[in-house]
């Protein structure tokens, strides 16, 4: 590595070790520090390829990898979504093989009433009983007679509902093998989706020199920083000061260990994590369940207001939630931000927020 690219991975390092600090010391007072760390002097533009200017490729770069983001979503939930459905469908497997196991059953035991009928001259003993002559005789046939008919009116009631039964799984397998062949089409056209972006953004920077990937760094790092200065001179972080719960210790912990790990569409670890990926397992670590997807832990997560945001809670990204990260204090979050970037922190305020929730409410 040049002298250019040491300067940055020493500014890079900075950048991490000061945020670290801070949110160390937010998780155990509670106080909101929430300054963000300037990146280092800016260096000398650089041209970038195709005629266009570096930071233009950096946005080129982001809005591909953000709509990678958005296809990725998209996968995550058609994948939940399908095994919800191979597990239903499963589910009423199971329950045909019952039903049909049960009409068996039911009529053997038909057949069974049917033989003994046969042999005592088509008439039960109940029957015979009741045309004696004797009255007790009668009496005692007369009642096994109407326990016989309301034995044999319950065991054809059963025997349609169990043939009623089946037919109803039936028509609703057909129904779950249909939304899983649909879903198994939405997710091969998010996946193709995925790969072209992923592959146009990196056949932009295969682009780049050495030295201008170093500045490209550098370009998204400050571009962070003016965001997280915008945002903060809002006075967004002046009320914020909530103590995480123990559960969201835990997630943080969690998350924070991740760090360094890269980004990977799809994954949910251990070796490597999706946006959403890192911040379900965080919680799942922590001994809550949360939806797989950042869309879907915004539908369905208690939303909060900014001011009360407390570590552990997830911050959910740009207009149509294709990004989540988790906020650890001191105006930081941790997330894994896209293909090759590692697990990291940043400043919450570094891209729109959308909503925050809490797992934990």
């Amino acid at each position: 590595m040049g002298s250019v690219g040491r300067r940055r991975g020493a500014s890079s390092l900075v950048l991490l070790c000061a945020m670290a600090v801070l949110t160390t010391a937010g998780l155990a007072t509670g106080t909101a520090y929430a300054a963000p760390v300037a990146p280092g002097p800016p260096a000398a533009p650089l041209p970038g390829p195709d005629g266009k200017s570096l930071e233009q490729v950096r946005k080129d770069i982001d809005e591909l990898y953000r709509q990678a983001g958005t296809a990725t979503d998209a996968y995550n939930l058609a994948e939940a979504e399908t095994k919800a459905q191979s597990d239903k469908i499963v589910e009423i497997a199971n329950l045909i093989v019952a039903g049909k196991e049960r009409i068996a059953t039911l009529k053997s035991r038909a057949g069974a009433a049917a033989r003994a009928q046969y042999r005592s001259g088509g008439l039960p003993p109940g029957a015979r009983l009741a045309l004696s002559e004797d009255p007790n005789q009668f009496l005692d046939g007369a009642d096994r007679l109407r326990q016989g008919e309301k034995a044999a009116s319950d065991l054809l009631s059963e025997l349609d509902r169990t043939q009623t039964d089946l037919q109803r799984y039936a028509e609703e397998a057909s129904e779950r093998w249909q939304k899983l062949e649909a879903n198994r089409v939405k997710q091969e056209e998010s996946k193709k989706q995925i790969e072209e972006k992923i592959k146009a953004a990196e056949e932009l920077e295969s682009k780049l020199e050495a030295e201008q990937k170093a500045r490209l760094i550098q370009l998204e790092q400050e571009a962070q920083y003016r965001a997280q200065t915008a945002w903060l001179s809002t006075g967004a972080m002046k009320d914020v000061n909530g103590k995480a719960t123990d559960a969201g210790k835990h997630a943080v912990q969690f998350a924070t260990a991740q760090m360094g790990k890269p980004y990977k569409w799809g994954a949910v670890g251990p070796d490597s994590f999706d946006c959403s990926g890192l911040t379900s397992q965080a919680w799942r670590a922590a001994g809550r369940g949360i939806p797989r997807t950042s869309q879907e832990q915004l539908r369905l997560l208690p939303k909060i207001a900014l001011k009360d945001m407390r570590p552990g809670d997830l911050i959910i990204y740009f207009d149509d939630a294709s990004h989540v990260g988790m906020y650890v204090g001191d105006g930081a979050m941790v997330h894994a931000p896209r293909p090759g970037r590692n697990v990291t922190l940043a400043g919450a305020g570094s891209m729109p927020i959308k909503a925050v929730v809490r797992p934990d409410a």
